[in-house]
């Protein structure tokens, strides 16, 4: 009979997709799953690492009485600081390995050691290392008449202290339609925006498409959105100007978050003297159209 492998679980915003019959896991599929780790998480993983080979170790330790001079007889818990000891090379001298096999285990512990904190440091470098996009999204997108034109717009702001260089953006509208054999089929756009890149990114701005009779949003009503199971996806892509590297965020939005007759409030407060402020607290905000 096949095997049945278990269905892989790959979340993509507010959605979820289970694959099945994917390909078997690899062992380089660790490396990924260990940097997609929150530092929780990842601190979680390395401390139960490290923990469970002292207690191995501890435990082959203490099957032979006499190959650790300076332990006491069958105690688990003098092995277990042993083997801590043996782990960090640190070697206080008052507990050492004595014959063949405790020679031997101590020698496959600091191999076993060394190998384990190389690895982990060179995961934890890449972690501090990796540039990340620190993009804030507005929580909702609204679509109100602009300049006498019905226009979605989608606000975001640059939370780094440092102005994002080169920025993309990019918004996918996505729906079901239904074609001429029969039932639905997704079908993807690309939205038109008014301006999809910028030299330089400093603090917050507004994405704005117009709905004209070449929109695929053209004539679209909140029933029409919810009908179609709409999602927009925007991203925003970038050069961090300090590593420098490439940087890229994402956020989902379903015909849920898509408010009509509503724009985004005023969040820039021009003192005349060539200083803007930016109230981040207000980025979310938005009020009716009159």
């Amino acid at each position: 009979m096949k095997k049945i492998r278990a269905p892989v679980s790959v979340r993509s915003g507010q959605i979820e997709f289970l694959k099945l019959n994917t390909e078997r896991w690899e062992w380089r599929d660790a490396y990924q799953w260990l940097l997609g780790l929150t530092w929780p998480q990842f601190a979680a993983f390395v401390g139960a690492v490290y923990i469970a080979l002292n207690l191995l170790f501890a435990a082959l330790y203490t099957a032979r009485d006499g190959c650790v001079a300076g332990m006491r007889p069958g105690s688990f818990l003098d092995a277990f600081f042993f083997s801590v000891q043996t782990v960090a090379t640190v070697g206080y001298g008052n507990m050492s390995p004595s014959g063949l096999y405790g020679n031997i285990l101590t020698t496959i512990e600091i191999m076993s050691g060394i190998f384990l904190v190389a690895v982990m440091a060179g995961l934890i470098f890449v972690r501090f290392s990796r540039p990340t996009a620190h993009i804030v999204f507005s929580k909702s997108i609204v679509i109100a008449p602009l300049n006498g034109q019905p226009t979605l717009m989608l606000r975001i702001g640059n939370l780094h202290q440092q102005s994002m260089v080169e920025a993309e953006f990019r918004i996918l509208f996505n729906r079901d339609e239904q074609i001429l054999e029969g039932g639905d089929f997704r079908y993807f756009y690309n939205l038109k925006l008014q301006f999809d890149r910028l030299p330089t990114f400093p603090a917050a701005l507004t994405l704005r498409h117009v709905i004209d009779e070449h929109s695929p949003l053209y004539g679209v009503t909140p029933e029409s959105l919810e009908t179609s199971r709409v999602v927009l996806i925007a991203s925003v892509v970038g050069i961090d100007p300090v590593i420098p590297a490439a940087v890229q965020t994402q956020q989902d939005y379903t015909w849920r978050d898509v408010r009509f007759g509503e724009r985004f409030v005023e969040i820039y407060t021009d003192h005349g003297d060539g200083r803007l402020t930016v109230d981040y607290g207000r980025l979310h905000e938005t009020e009716p159209v009159e």
